[in-house]
């Protein structure tokens, strides 16, 4: 069996898909994408495909040791998320070819079923409490929210008791047996990072997600020592070496995303560095259905796994949403806030082809916002 072809597809909202074929027609899917990059993946992905086409698909570790580290120039975002993409197909390939999902070639499940969140904005705190209501409703025991939008360099009294207005409200809504994960986005300071941490304490979070940019990573540990609530970080971290020092500052979660930080074979050795340090697993996923499929993989198959981010309904997805590019939803059918294991062999998701090449047609063209402070200088988004 060899490589015979792979395509890549840019699906709306803002993913990108690749569709890797055997010459015996197997084909396997990854979603290999950088949000608002997509296009400069794609070139990378056609790059990487002139080494795959006439290989054995079912050498993936051979094949990412060579994808990441052949060329002299290696990881970053870009690199990594192609590979990432092409290591789902592959693994995808191999579940297919073997008759076994995913997390049985890892090793077999260790859970039976995966608890994931919802999300659900914060920007507009009267709109907070009817979204999670509506959520609560649906099932799930967890939500995750936006600390903030714009946020002064050093964060304002005023700022500051926003945040904990907004966490409190959700509180409210959610008790004391449900649970609210916290994003800031790097969009603190460390000062200001440093005077949210302790005022959210009384409100418990799970998590308070990217208080730091990742480029300050030295400086987590400082922050982490004083944190009274769980620290979490990762999503713009690609490989183990880039968490090695979060994870050595103490954080309480790593949230690698499994189409950026090298795909399944990357996110499930990241996982295992991550448990030495007595840190849990919360993937990265506000993505489409192939990265949530190779998630929930990598979920059923690591013991210290702690909860999945997933896209359903998320603001990004006007275009088109999580099942729009699928044939079988049930998968992603949630209960009681969790996702069963399942035994279809891959990655357990049939792509609706057609869906696929018709919305590649179209394309899309995303890209984040660019925020402004005030005074005109750049604000992180």
């Amino acid at each position: 069996m060899k490589i015979a072809r792979i395509e890549t597809f840019l699906v709306p909202p803002r993913w990108l898909f690749c569709r890797v074929e055997t010459d015996d027609g197997v084909v396997g899917w990854g979603e290999p994408v950088v949000e608002g990059r997509a296009e400069v993946v794609r070139a990378a992905v056609d790059v990487l495909a002139e080494y795959l086409v006439g290989r054995d698909p079912l050498r993936i570790q051979d094949h990412w040791q060579v994808l990441s580290k052949g060329g002299f120039y290696r990881g970053g975002p870009i690199l990594s998320s192609a590979v990432a993409g092409l290591d789902q197909a592959l693994w995808d390939i191999a579940g297919k070819t073997y008759g076994a999902p995913v997390h049985a070639l890892l090793g077999g499940p260790v859970r039976d079923t995966v608890r994931v969140y919802a999300w659900v904005g914060g920007d507009e705190p009267a709109q907070l409490t009817e979204q999670i209501t509506a959520q609560v409703e649906a099932g799930f025991t967890a939500v995750k929210m936006n600390a903030a939008g714009r946020v002064s360099p050093i964060a304002s009294p005023a700022e500051t008791a926003a945040v904990v207005e907004r966490v409190a409200t959700a509180r409210e809504v959610l008790g004391p047996h449900r649970d609210v994960a916290v994003d800031c986005h790097g969009r603190f300071t460390p000062a200001g990072a440093r005077r949210v941490l302790v005022e959210l304490a009384p409100l418990h979070p799970l998590f308070v997600e990217e208080p730091l940019l990742p480029e300050q990573t030295h400086l987590l540990a400082g922050l982490v020592s004083g944190s009274p609530v769980p620290v979490a970080t990762g999503e713009r971290l690609y490989d183990r070496p880039g968490f090695l020092p979060a994870l050595t500052a103490g954080i309480a979660v790593a949230q690698p995303d499994p189409s950026h930080a090298g795909g399944i074979t990357e996110v499930h050795r990241i996982a295992a560095l991550a448990e030495t340090y007595g840190a849990q697993l919360a993937p990265h996923c506000p993505l489409g259905p192939i990265a949530l499929a190779a998630s929930l993989q990598i979920a059923l198959a690591v013991p210290n796994f702690l909860i999945q981010e997933q896209s359903l309904g998320i603001h990004y997805n006007k275009e088109a949403d999580l099942l729009s590019y699928v044939v079988d939803p049930e998968p992603f059918r949630f209960t009681a806030g969790h996702a069963r294991r399942t035994e279809l062999p891959g990655l357990g998701v049939t792509v609706d082809e057609a869906a696929v090449r018709t919305a590649d047609r179209r394309g899309h063209a995303w890209r984040n916002p660019v925020w402004r402070h005030a005074d005109g200088s750049f604000a992180e988004w």
